[in-house]
């Protein structure tokens, strides 16, 4: 049976498993252990509370994981690992594994590609192929996992960012069960207060969202300090205007009890003067929000180029000034085009069209 017909395991719950295993005339008690090795990153034949003949029903059968890791590249100024990963269908994505005092996250991909057109990201420059399934998204940590166990640490990936490429609630149904099966006990018990989720703003979505009891933060891509500006960079803005945004944000803080984390990307000659910054804290005066400044990784396919480090500081000054929160983001991986996309981007290039079967 070829890898594309296999049920994939790791995306059930332990519901959906033990239903499974009743069909195959198997145990109901099956399904937790099945559940606890899959999230362990354990392979069929190494399941060894099962038996024999189990085991090889399910290697012919069912995947344990969707997801490998076609190749790492290890920043050598902060340690962060870019992963290029391999799906059972040929197309290739990637996440990041950065390393924190407080413990390891991981920016993982919700789609293959991405259809929101936003002119700063990479991710979105070939379109979207198709959007992941919860067992490739949880694969993508189990795979995460697997590489800081061969390196000898003891810790695992304890935070989860989805801000890879794709919009996550262009993929809604299938990120909420991810996230559901994410905090579950016996798998990776990863809480919803470690997740981050980002969006470039789709408003049905983040009300819906709002409603699910799954308390992540929510980041916004937000990236202008008003609609004009943000036409020109996020195709999006012509659906949902500004103050629509926003209301979705305030709704989302009163729901969940969560502040909002604004995303900026610096565009220089864009969106990056003191003027814009003022416009923007005037729009964000007495949200619970904080706001991230990201100098922009240049884009030469778009024409956009990045912030010097004395407009960061001019634009991070006037919002403290006026009261708001803001950092500006840490760069990781900047030695290993950390970026998103990238690193898909050139695989790509080098090795054909996206979709087309990748060779170990």
């Amino acid at each position: 049976m070829s890898d594309t017909m296999k049920t994939q395991l790791l995306g059930m719950t332990p519901k959906e498993l033990a239903a499974y295993f009743k069909e195959i005339g198997q145990p109901a008690f099956r399904a937790k252990q099945v559940f606890s090795w899959l999230h362990a990153g354990v392979p069929f034949d190494g399941m060894t509370n099962l038996p024999k003949a189990l085991r090889q029903t399910l290697a012919k059968t069912c995947m344990d994981n969707p997801v490998s890791v076609l190749s790492t590249v290890q920043s050598k100024l902060d340690g962060t690992i870019k992963l290029l990963y391999k799906l059972h269908d040929g197309h290739v994505i990637e996440g990041v594994l950065m390393r924190y005092k407080y413990g390891n996250t991981l920016c993982l991909s919700t789609q293959v590609g991405c259809r929101m057109g936003c002119a700063f990201c990479a991710s979105t420059l070939d379109g979207c192929a198709r959007s992941l399934t919860p067992a490739e998204m949880l694969g993508q940590i189990v795979c995460a996992n697997g590489i800081l166990h061969a390196q000898g640490e003891g810790q695992k990936v304890g935070n989860i960012v989805l801000m890879g490429s794709g919009e996550p609630f262009d993929n809604y149904d299938n990120v909420v069960k991810f996230l559901r099966i994410l905090r579950l006990e016996g798998g990776l018990c990863i809480g919803m207060r470690s997740v981050s989720l980002s969006t470039c703003g789709l408003v049905p979505q983040m009300r819906k969202f709002a409603e699910e009891d799954l308390p992540v933060t929510l980041s916004l891509s937000l990236h202008a300090p008003d609609d004009e500006v943000r036409r020109k960079l996020m195709p999006v803005a012509n659906a949902y205007n500004f103050d629509e945004v926003l209301d979705a944000c305030r709704n989302y803080i009163e729901k969940t009890g969560r502040r909002v984390i604004f995303e900026y990307a610096l565009v220089h000659g864009v969106n990056a003067s003191p003027e814009q910054a003022a416009k923007l804290a005037g729009r964000l005066r007495g949200m619970q929000c904080h706001v991230n400044l990201i100098p922009l990784n240049s884009v030469p396919e778009r024409g956009l180029t990045g912030v010097s480090e004395r407009e960061v500081d001019a634009f991070k000054k006037v919002l403290e000034q006026k009261n708001i929160s803001v950092t500006r983001r840490r760069e990781m991986g900047d030695d290993i085009e950390g970026a998103c996309g990238q690193l898909r981007r050139r695989y790509i290039r080098d090795n054909g069209k996206a979709g087309e079967e990748a060779r170990d």
